[in-house]
């Protein structure tokens, strides 16, 4: 119990302070309340006003400022504004980043990347580290690995086969159902099986996990959300984000995803031997080469 209880307050002292005040707004006095609404009706506002201003601004005493700030968890006014300037840093929360009709380019660019650092923000506090090292240790030990996802989780599935000199070991990417399958099928005891989909709940992709988990391989599922797919799944990576289906909400389950892929593509390297890094490390420099070639429109210089 005192393991939950210490976890719990990890996640509510790493959460964003927006989102506390939001969640606990419900629960306040309501003097505390007026503070609230002040807080979130203009976060930016708040974090340069003292404590006289911010109470003149909610119309209450300048203690019910303090103890609106100990209500919602904090160490006094100061922790407060210094956890709300965290909060800002990383981007106001999903809720004040609604995109409108009236809005102009400059200001759907700062609800967008206000929304997707916010969400990974959030996709990072949520990641389960135990998963993650598994995963790495799974990938690690992997004779061969296949990826499969199907739309935006075949995009991320592609992005993770690019990566394969990291992983070490030949990578595919599957994101046709039928080809999904027939690689499915044929893998054994020591590939895994990397299946992606932020549902958690597309038909195509439970059947290859159960495919690939009947032929003997593991299987590595990342997800957006507790799913049937997780109970498929050796290991589930699940990825949190604030995505909805919003028309003009940008995919942030995409960008998470993509982050992660990198996560462990790095830490899987980074486990490899000396002389694997160095044929990576020598690649790079190849391809750096290659690359001032096409800019210049001349051969590269060789490289010792």
């Amino acid at each position: 119990m005192q393991r939950e209880d210490r976890r719990e307050t990890r996640e509510v002292s790493a959460a964003n302070i927006i989102e506390v005040v939001r969640a606990a707004r419900p629960d306040l006095r309501k003097s505390e309340r007026k503070v609230a609404d002040a807080v979130l009706s203009d976060p930016r506002s708040v974090l340069g006003a003292t404590i006289a201003e911010l109470s003149a601004l909610a119309s209450v005493s300048q203690p019910t400022v303090v103890r609106f700030s100990t209500a919602v968890g904090c160490d006094g006014f100061s922790d407060f504004k210094l956890r709300l300037a965290q909060a800002l840093a990383l981007g106001v929360p999903a809720t004040h980043s609604v995109l409108l009709d009236s809005d102009p380019p400059e200001a759907v660019a700062e609800k967008i990347f206000d929304y997707t650092m916010t969400s990974l923000d959030w996709a990072r506090t949520h990641l389960d580290r135990a998963a993650l090292n598994e995963s790495v240790r799974l990938l690690g030990r992997a004779r061969s690995i296949e990826f499969f996802g199907l739309g935006a989780s075949g995009i991320v599935a592609r992005d993770a086969q690019q990566k394969f000199p990291l992983f070490g070991v030949p990578c595919g990417a599957q994101v046709d159902p039928h080809q999904q399958f027939i690689a499915a099928s044929m893998m054994g005891p020591d590939d895994v099986a990397f299946v992606i989909s932020n549902t958690g709940r597309t038909q195509a992709i439970l059947r290859v996990a159960e495919t690939a988990r009947t032929a003997g391989a593991k299987v590595i599922g990342l997800v957006g959300a507790d799913s049937p797919l997780v109970e498929c799944c050796d290991v589930a990576l699940v990825v949190r984000t604030h995505d909805n289906t919003n028309a003009f909400t940008p995919t942030t389950s995409r960008i998470a995803a993509l982050v992660v892929i990198d996560i462990l593509s790095t830490s899987v390297a980074m486990t490899r031997a000396p002389s694997h890094k160095e044929r990576v490390a020598d690649m790079k420099r190849h391809l750096r080469a290659f690359r001032e070639a096409d800019a210049s429109g001349h051969a590269g210089e060789p490289i010792d």
